[in-house]
């Protein structure tokens, strides 16, 4: 045989070998869908009853796996860090890591993208995200598909039955807290609403359940909307300004940054109003504080420590355990006048702790010390 021919067949052998080894990949990554329950049905919930199960191949550890995290300028997102982190040193979690890595992008979608390309281009094993768009990530998730990288959205989710999404009705507290104001201003009139972060599912899907609500009451409404970004600074002053220019108002709505809102009530000398807010530790101080001069809370949301869920679910896929593709979680919810003092507000705490940051279902509770001491950097 010619060393030309030797040559050609070599490159034909090592064209089907990528080829076999492409299509071994994809097979890797392909979970089967198969019927529930979950391998902890308690903890991981299906969304719906049309929801699907998977059961990806099992992989042996220990794992590597990365957050990879959007925006942080604020106290939910630092928080939410520094729980991912406490989780990850856990003993029974941290025996199952090789490696835990953490990486912010701020709110820069294709550097968010880019961290997850490199992230399966390192071989990890999975990765958790907190998404900055719902819709922007499809051709990363088709990458991390092929090269068998589990991927698991959280909080702000994907808009994909190829990802595990882990979340809580976000609509559905936008309608909470409206449902809170249509019943306590029964005569309707103007109301501010501190938005988030914008493009995020959770912005756009608590915006959404709100004015559903609103607009569906049989009452006028006049409303405010600002940009807070869930970050006390950033709503404080977006609250200022809008007292200055629109208020006074009847009622106010925050998706997070609630105590700054507050503050800024209290700068303007604004009166207290019907409130329906996040879990900030700070703002149900001032929900139980301030309740007689008319504050009337309704504080609702889910903890960072849903970070914690989708590292665990995570975990699960890769040891080849049965997970729902999405999974719901539940909502803490104070109303008043049920705010109760080292129950559901921490006096001696943070103003910016957030309450309610457990998922006792999923055996995951966390004190404020094992959190905070944590660092919110990348690693």
């Amino acid at each position: 045989m010619s060393s030309k021919s030797m040559k050609a067949r070599c490159l034909g052998a090592c064209a089907s070998l990528v080829l076999l080894s492409a299509f071994a990949s994809k097979a890797l990554a392909e979970p089967e869908v198969v019927k529930g329950p979950a391998a902890e049905p308690e903890c991981m919930v299906p969304w719906t009853a049309d929801t699907k199960f998977f059961k990806f191949p099992a992989k042996k550890g220990p794992y590597r796996i990365a957050l990879a995290n959007g925006y942080i300028a604020n106290t939910w997102r630092i928080q939410m860090i520094q729980t991912a982190k406490a989780y990850a040193a856990q003993p029974e979690v941290k025996a199952k890591l090789k490696e835990f890595k953490v990486v912010s992008t701020g709110e820069d979608v294709p550097a968010q993208i880019s961290a997850i390309n490199n992230f399966i281009d390192s071989g990890y094993d999975a990765i958790v995200v907190n998404a900055q768009n719902p819709t922007a990530f499809g051709p990363v998730i088709k990458r991390a598909k092929q090269a068998g990288v589990i991927l698991v959205a959280f909080d702000n989710i994907l808009a994909t039955e190829d990802a595990i999404n882990v979340n809580v009705d976000q609509k559905g507290l936008g309608e909470l807290w409206a449902r809170w104001l249509v019943k306590n201003v029964p005569s309707g009139g103007k109301v501010l609403e501190v938005r988030g972060v914008a493009g995020t599912s959770v912005d756009t899907d608590r915006h959404n359940g709100f004015h559903g609500v609103l607009d569906g009451s049989g009452k006028k409404w006049q409303v405010t909307e600002v940009v807070g970004k869930w970050d006390d600074g950033v709503a404080q002053k977006a609250t200022a300004d809008a007292i200055a220019t629109n208020g006074p108002f009847d009622a106010i709505s925050g998706q997070g940054g609630d105590t700054g809102i507050v503050q800024a009530m209290l700068d303007a000398k604004h009166k207290m109003v019907p409130f329906g807010g996040e879990t900030e530790n700070g703002f149900r101080k001032f929900c139980a504080g301030k309740a007689s001069e008319g504050l009337k809370c309704s504080s609702a949301g889910t903890g960072p420590a849903q970070v914690a869920v989708a590292i665990k679910v995570a975990l699960a896929a890769l040891e080849g355990k049965v997970v729902p593709q999405s999974v719901k979680l539940p909502l803490a919810v104070v109303e008043d006048p049920n705010f109760k003092k080292d129950q559901d507000y921490f006096p001696a705490q943070s103003d910016n702790f957030f309450v309610g940051n457990s998922f006792p279902t999923c055996g995951i509770n966390f004190t404020a010390q094992e959190i905070m001491g944590q660092s919110k950097e990348n690693q």
